[in-house]
């Protein structure tokens, strides 16, 4: 009998191996799931879409954006971790997911243990605005006037612990200024208040600051890339505004999968993906939205995350943003 099982077992394990060989030719064969942790309609649902129609064309399939916000992003990771890591889910990520294990006991996910990075995918550099009334035209002039006036000006954010909010903390602490900080729920009534000069000033993706500024409602003084936007070409980066570099930031996405999706698999998805991102109609549309298309391999990714982790991580610490 034990023979017989033996044999069984090693007659079964022939006719799996040439399956798994070629599990990735038959992939993909139904439609994937692109998990996205934010609402339509903002920039990373707008992102996810643009970058998984042109996938789903490289890979020869359809992706549909499944939208789970809430919890800041956590949502989303935690429906993209629970899902069978069989290809068919895919999770993209944004800079949220590092922040999450220094803002929450917590999170219910680990953003280095529970995925397989894929790629960077773009980032979106962060504006820092001012109301127009705000007698500062350059990044030195608000910096003056908010020393001369120490915690008179406020910066708002679209919640406590969200990057607007991290990126106005670490601004301030870098200049060496003391600002209050008003948390919204969401962006758009972070707008309204900076609008009507309820708030000073404030760090804003770029494709939600743009319209603003171009209409006279918001003055632009610096922008978080390393380079300036070809969109807004007059506005210096905050590293050419100040001399320093630790300001430079965005918000970053990037795809993954459920850890444990096959080998196989990830590498037809990773292929598909570089092709997809050297894509120029998907390029231009990327820019449109005023990101910067980035790429790279896993490692890249992975290794980004963990920079970007321990970075803000100390920055929650410095400034006491932790949620729970």
């Amino acid at each position: 009998m034990r023979k017989l099982i033996n044999s069984l077992a090693l007659l079964g394990a022939a006719i799996l191996a040439p399956a798994a060989a070629h599990s990735a030719d038959a992939y993909p064969s139904k439609p994937i799931r692109m998990v996205v942790g934010f609402a339509a309609g903002g920039s990373a649902d707008i992102n996810a879409r643009i970058v998984g129609q042109q996938l789903g064309k490289e890979l020869g399939g359809t992706i549909v954006v499944d939208n789970k916000g809430g919890a800041g992003g956590n949502l989303g990771a935690v429906e993209a971790k629970r899902s069978a890591p069989d290809g068919y889910t895919m999770f993209y990520a944004t800079s949220a997911v590092v922040l999450a294990p220094s803002l929450y006991a917590k999170p219910g996910f680990d953003p280095y243990a529970d995925y397989t990075p894929v790629s960077l995918t773009a980032t979106i550099p962060l504006l820092l605005v001012v109301n127009p009334a705000v007698p500062a035209k350059t990044v030195n002039e608000l910096v003056a006037l908010a020393k001369s006036k120490p915690n008179e000006l406020n910066y708002g954010s679209s919640g406590a612990g969200a990057l607007l909010h991290l990126g106005g903390a670490l601004f301030a602490k870098e200049a060496g200024i003391q600002a209050t900080h008003v948390a919204y729920k969401g962006s758009a009534p972070a707008v309204a208040d900076l609008l009507a000069g309820s708030t000073q000033f404030m760090f804003l993706p770029i494709n939600e600051a743009m319209p603003h500024v171009k209409g006279g409602a918001l003055r632009a003084l610096a922008i978080t890339s390393d380079k300036r936007s070809p969109l807004m070409p007059d506005v210096p980066t905050i590293r050419e505004a100040t001399g320093k570099s630790t300001m430079d930031m965005g918000a970053w996405q990037g795809l993954m999968l459920p850890k444990g999706v096959p080998d196989d698999v990830v590498s037809k998805i990773s292929a598909a993906l570089k092709k997809a991102l050297a894509d120029k109609a998907l390029q231009d549309r990327l820019v449109a939205q005023g990101s910067i298309v980035l790429g790279g391999t896993a490692k890249d990714y992975s290794d980004y995350m963990k920079l970007e982790g321990d970075r803000w991580a100390k920055v929650i610490k410095d400034t006491g943003a932790k949620l729970d």
